[in-house]
């Protein structure tokens, strides 16, 4: 005779009845974009950084998280040399340019390292998210580190992440960490807008166009992936130079030959979420 099925109690049908908890929107924004690249230095915080302003270029209410805990970039890159406020429950984002912003930067001394394991960096992230007074953002723009570890997997399990740009310079060794960066991103569901191309090529006095870190190599991976190609920005000296001075060229320079292309960009992901 067959075995007699046991009985569920009642705590055993309720866990497994129970829905898996769904992923937290930050309060007071409406889409949370991530830029990444799984690969340092390959400008991906000057592509955060300059996209977000041409967001708010365009019309839209941005906000800019750095989530780089171990190496922030945005207060250099904006400027920004004060402390956030708080009541002692939450942060006030510091405002820059209208963008509001975030970082650890702005909580620690410049040169302070931070020497902090796992769970910290987790942590940090979590109050980031849930404590800071985001007002009416469009979209908050998430300047994410390097690598596919504890800052990732916070984000893309714990926070409704709408869409990711990833980053890379044509660089094979670039690419060989941003295939990575696309798997993790597809493996944890959350939809990659498009591969941009950046510090592409480089124009000289002589104007001739040189592909410094190779051609190529971005797109490919674009279309290896069925991935949306983005486009290619250029390498230019004003580009850094406009990024240390503390006022990036998009805000700088809107009419500038890369500016455009970052305010074509921001016109692109207002339509794609029809805003």
């Amino acid at each position: 005779m067959p075995k007699e099925k046991p009985e569920l109690s009642d705590a055993m049908r309720a866990k497994m009845n129970r829905k898996l908890p769904e992923k937290n929107p930050i309060k007071g924004t409406k889409f949370t974009i991530a830029i990444s690249s799984a690969k340092g230095g390959v400008g991906k915080s000057t592509f955060a950084t300059n996209l977000a302003l041409a967001l708010k270029k365009v019309g839209s209410k941005v906000g800019l998280l750095d989530a780089d805990i171990y190496g922030p970039s945005i207060p250099k890159m904006l400027g920004i040399n004060e402390k956030p406020k708080s009541d002692g429950q939450k942060l006030d984002p510091v405002v820059k340019y209208d963008i509001q912003c975030m970082s650890i930067g702005f909580l620690t001394d410049q040169q302070t390292p931070m020497i902090w394991r796992g769970p910290m960096v987790t942590s940090a992230i979590r109050t980031f998210t849930q404590k800071v007074n985001w007002k009416d953002l469009d979209f908050i723009i998430i300047d994410m580190p390097p690598g596919t570890g504890d800052t990732q997997l916070t984000f893309s399990q714990e926070i409704k992440m709408d869409g990711a740009i990833i980053v890379s310079t044509p660089q094979e060794v670039a690419l060989i960490d941003v295939k990575r960066g696309i798997k993790m991103f597809d493996k944890l569901g959350v939809k990659v807008l498009g591969l941009i191309d950046n510090m592409s090529y480089f124009i000289g006095d002589d104007n001739k166009k040189y592909n410094i870190f190779g051609e190529g190599g971005v797109k490919k991976t674009a279309q290896e992936f069925k991935k949306e190609f983005l486009g290619e920005i250029p390498i230019s000296p004003d580009v850094g130079k406009y990024g240390d001075d503390g006022k990036p060229i998009v805000e700088a320079h809107p009419e500038n030959e890369i500016s455009k292309i970052y305010l074509m960009l921001a016109n692109k992901i207002k339509s794609i979420y029809l805003l």
